[in-house]
């Protein structure tokens, strides 16, 4: 049974964070699917009936990593729009999706993967993701910065398609080459 929603003691904490946490760099090495589960409690430093208890499945583990990148992400949108001018923070927002795809390229691989399964975390997770930039154009239309006849979904399809090109070799350079062309498309013709 998963401990989600209920109040953890300070060492049950720590013990969901480490095999959080481990997980989160088995994703970005790639070999999220390579290893057996009960290997995740190894290499967290904790018993397998811990690992069980909080992460009853492999899915279960992958949502519950989805679910704090998610929220680091949206969080990072809200940060953004709290603290710049709408047009800049959206601008931050989309390039710092890129360098966090490239800091980040097995974890952000491993993620996409998930969500071709559509398990229902996963689908949570995307809407909220979407909010998030959603929030930021609406804010950056009202600021008069940006057109208003593009969509939040189109800005997240350009983000998709650069996520998915990211074994390209000059990918990076590319990524910011079409997020340059994607805000320079959002902003208003004089």
């Amino acid at each position: 049974m998963s401990t989600e929603g209920k109040p953890l003691r300070a060492d049950a904490r720590r013990n969901r964070d480490a095999v959080l946490a481990k997980a989160r760099e088995v994703f970005d090495d790639g070999t999220f699917f390579e290893l057996r589960f009960d290997d995740f409690a190894r290499l967290a430093g904790v018993g397998t009936g811990t690992l069980y208890r909080h992460f009853p499945t492999r899915e279960a583990l992958a949502e519950a990593v989805y679910r704090e990148e998610v929220a680091t992400l949206c969080d990072r949108a809200r940060q953004l729009r709290a603290t710049l001018p709408a047009g800049d923070a959206l601008a931050s927002f989309l390039r710092g999706m890129v360098a966090y795809i490239d800091t980040y390229r097995g974890l952000a691989r491993t993620l996409a993967t998930l969500m071709a399964t559509g398990a229902g975390t996963l689908a949570e997770g995307s809407r909220e993701l979407e909010q998030a930039v959603s929030d930021l154009v609406a804010a950056a239309v009202a600021e008069g910065s940006i057109r208003d006849d593009v969509s939040a979904g189109a800005v997240l399809v350009a983000l998709h398609g650069i996520g998915a090109a990211h074994d390209r070799p000059d990918w990076r350079a590319e990524a910011d080459g079409v997020i340059t062309l994607v805000l320079d498309g959002l902003r208003r013709s004089l």
